[in-house]
């Protein structure tokens, strides 16, 4: 139950150190160049495993770009592509980013149910907090509290991030909200989230 209280407190108080160099869409299609392989060129990537990008907070992308640079986050191809990143290109390509509409998909039909009902309402028997809490009943996320937009992503990515979150491979998530989050989780509502969140719209 405390867990679940500090989420909103935690939230609340993110924003206070955003600052940020502006973002230039026009130049960040450009230096986006390099990433469309992976990511595609409007950033609706077409290999589950890479995570969409359009219509994603520029904050949120900026935050990770950081952080892979820094090594905060791992990932062998992003640490090196990000390594060789300024800032300014960091907020340009967050930019353009986030002026692409992001695609939908379709989430498995067997899944929804649970999805929708740990999506929406959490596990309280697991102390597990509902995912629109922070990220919006139609997956939006808070851009104010660097908390990404979800909607459409691919079911196989969110699958990884929240199993690294809960294993804590992954680890910078503010306040270990994610990892706390992701804990408490099995494989099946894991699974059932990831799947309700690429048909979320």
């Amino acid at each position: 139950m405390k867990n679940l209280l500090m989420i909103p407190l935690i939230a609340s108080l993110a924003w206070l150190g955003t600052a940020h160099a502006a973002g230039d869409a026009e130049a960040g299609k450009t230096k986006s160049a390099m990433c469309a392989a992976c990511h595609g060129p409007d950033g609706n990537s077409v290999a589950p495993n890479f995570p969409k990008l359009a219509g994603q907070h520029p904050d949120y992308t900026v935050k990770q770009l950081k952080e892979f640079k820094s090594g905060d986050r791992t990932d062998a191809t992003m640490n090196g592509m990000a390594m060789a990143l300024s800032e300014q290109d960091m907020a340009d390509i967050a930019a353009f980013y986030a002026s692409q509409k992001a695609a939908v998909g379709t989430a498995a039909e067997d899944k929804v149910a649970l999805g929708e009902a740990i999506y929406r309402a959490g596990n309280a028997a697991s102390g597990v907090a509902a995912c629109a809490a922070c990220h919006g009943p139609t997956g939006n996320g808070n851009p104010m509290a660097k908390f990404p937009s979800l909607n459409g992503q691919h079911a196989d990515y969110t699958t990884v991030q929240l199993k690294n979150f809960r294993t804590g491979t992954r680890a910078n998530d503010a306040g270990s909200m994610m990892r706390g989050v992701a804990k408490g989780m099995s494989d099946a509502e894991i699974e059932a989230v990831a799947q309700y969140i690429q048909g979320l719209n």
